[in-house]
């Protein structure tokens, strides 16, 4: 949720965040319809307390005067319930827009319509080079008996697979690397709930933007959604508290992540990149306003830390403002190079969110003045396995179709050198 006041206060500065981030609003409309639904309000108040007034004089008229008032007051209680629906449907096209207001871009936000524009700021590393021809992810699992997408399919359908052997330790190996890594960043670490209610995903941002990705867990009884990130659960974790963040509080969090990945299909198709379950280690923070820019250069130093002790080639991208999700005001990606597709992939993203969530959410804290104030919140993701064992296989393989694991890796593997 925005801050009205602030966008009403630079109302050509905020239209112009809009068009910036290429999304179709009418914010005169919008004001417009503000208005309409404001003005309702207030007449149905006073409609509302004439109606108690007169009825409570009611019993004390003489006859004809009170069979007159009783005529009015029905009248009038016609009137209000007409201007309440009235009212009701002005309300549903306010709130319809106002939740899907985007929040207030960086000055410092990449400018354009789409992620054709994201800016690579920064390399780590050359680009794999090898003497063989490298062989795609998937031909590597197939070969040696780790990836099986036929049974995945078979069982759960398109986009689900099994890891096996010791492509799974791998994967282990990886999250209880991260695990430790964040530990020592003095990160505070937490296995959140896989569903959650409603309230989670509107005070995150995910709804209703983003309800086509979701899988929604027995609608009309339980109404839980499967988490497509943990920084769902975990931004959600201090909803409607008052925190202490002199010290920023500094969460990460590993599970297992669903998405329909609704309006993808086509898209990477083979192989484990794109599936609609997979596992993340995600860090969240909560913060002073004053402090929530450094915490984002933080954030994204640790994940540029973690792959550049993996040795995994990748940029990282300023992303510009057409592909910023509604509540990130910034966000940094780093992109792993994937030797057979000869590209670079995004592998982590990290978002400065501001007060976006923290107002749906109702997370505040007492600042300077002794007044309550809504927190930043950040998100960044550090790992998203799948695709951390695609750079992995894909840069590590061998020409003899084995596979190098990562040095920092090795403590988790059994001091293993390769894997096959």
């Amino acid at each position: 949720m925005i801050d009205l006041k602030k966008a009403k206060a630079d109302i050509a500065a905020y239209k112009k965040n809009i068009a910036d981030r290429n999304l179709n609003i009418d914010v005169d409309e919008f004001l417009e319809c503000e208005a309409e639904k404001n003005t309702l309000g207030q007449e149905l108040d006073e409609m509302r307390n004439t109606k108690n007034i007169v009825s409570k004089e009611i019993p004390n008229l003489k006859d004809e005067e009170k069979m007159s008032k009783i005529s009015e007051m029905k009248d009038l209680g016609e009137q209000i319930s007409k201007k309440e629906i009235l009212y009701k449907e002005k309300e549903e096209a306010y709130n319809y827009t106002l939740h899907r207001l985007p929040n207030f871009l960086d000055p410092t936000a990449a400018l354009w319509k789409d992620d054709a524009a994201n800016t690579a700021v920064d390399f780590f590393m050359e680009p794999t080079k090898f003497d063989f021809k490298p062989k795609s992810h998937w031909e590597i699992g197939e070969t040696n008996n780790w990836i099986d997408l036929d049974k995945g399919a078979e069982v759960a359908g398109s986009r689900f697979w099994y890891l096996k052997w010791e492509l799974a330790l791998l994967n282990m190996a990886i999250i209880n690397y991260a695990i430790s890594f964040l530990t020592e960043k003095n990160f505070e670490f937490v296995i959140p709930p896989y569903m959650v209610k409603e309230a989670s995903l509107f005070g995150t941002g995910f709804l209703p933007a983003g309800e086509d990705g979701l899988y929604h867990v027995n609608p009309g009884e339980e109404d839980l959604y499967l988490i497509g990130t943990s920084e769902i659960p975990l931004t959600s974790y201090h909803m409607n508290e008052v925190i202490e963040v002199n010290k920023p509080k500094l969460y990460f969090g590993y599970s297992a992540c669903f998405r329909k990945e609704a309006g993808s299909y086509g898209k990477d198709m083979k192989g484990i990149l794109r599936g609609h379950q997979f596992e993340k280690v995600e860090m969240v923070v909560f913060c002073k306003p004053d402090d929530s820019k450094k915490i984002h250069d933080m954030m994204v130093e640790v994940e540029e830390s973690l792959w550049q002790s993996l040795k995994i080639p990748y940029q990282k991208l300023n992303v510009c403002s057409g592909d910023l999700w509604n509540p990130a005001m910034k966000k940094y990606d780093l992109e792993a190079w994937m030797p057979w597709q000869e590209k670079y992939r995004e592998v982590t993203s990290c978002s400065n969110v501001w007060d976006f969530q923290s107002r749906r959410l109702s997370i505040k804290y007492i600042n300077e003045n002794g007044d309550k104030d809504f927190v930043h919140t950040l998100n960044g993701t550090v790992v998203a396995l799948s695709r951390c064992l695609i750079a992995i296989m894909e840069n590590y393989q061998t020409q003899d179709g084995r596979v190098e694991i990562p040095e920092v890796l090795r403590p988790y593997m059994g001091w293993k050198t390769h894997i096959r």
